[in-house]
């Protein structure tokens, strides 16, 4: 089995959190594998930016989550997954989904919202979490 380490961000601004649409409809938190020489924190950071061109700057961390999944890409081998997230605050706004990785749209969606559209548990979790930080 493989092991993946990633880091991602909750992006806040104003009372909007960031996240993008993937080609198949769902809403999910911008996030990546961590590169050779790069900290938690660089790595969240630099997955904001490429993901939706938003600049950000962490203001906390959030906590770590870890999944396990099936990677059709490699004949189906296991994939354990775990992610660091941070809370961050957008310094731009000039939203870009990175398409090459499937996604469709970049947006900051309404706090009010947000939970109820995240796709996944975990990500759900670590959003009440950051919403929680910020009040």
């Amino acid at each position: 089995m493989n092991e993946v380490i990633s880091a991602g961000g909750i992006v806040y601004y104003k009372d909007k959190i960031l996240m993008l649409r993937k080609k198949n409809g769902d809403w999910v938190l911008p996030k990546g594998r961590i590169e050779n020489g790069e900290t938690l924190e660089e790595t969240a950071i630099r997955e904001v930016k490429e993901e939706t061109n938003v600049d950000a700057i962490i203001l906390d961390y959030i906590g770590i989550t870890s999944y396990s999944f099936s990677n059709f890409w490699t004949d189906y081998q296991m994939i354990n997954k775990t992610v660091s997230w941070y809370l961050m605050e957008a310094k731009s706004f000039d939203l870009e989904p990175l398409m090459e990785e499937g996604f469709v749209k970049a947006a900051f969606i309404e706090s009010s919202k947000v939970v109820k559209m995240a796709k996944y548990d975990d990500e759900r979790k670590v959003i009440r979490k950051a919403l929680e930080a910020i009040k």
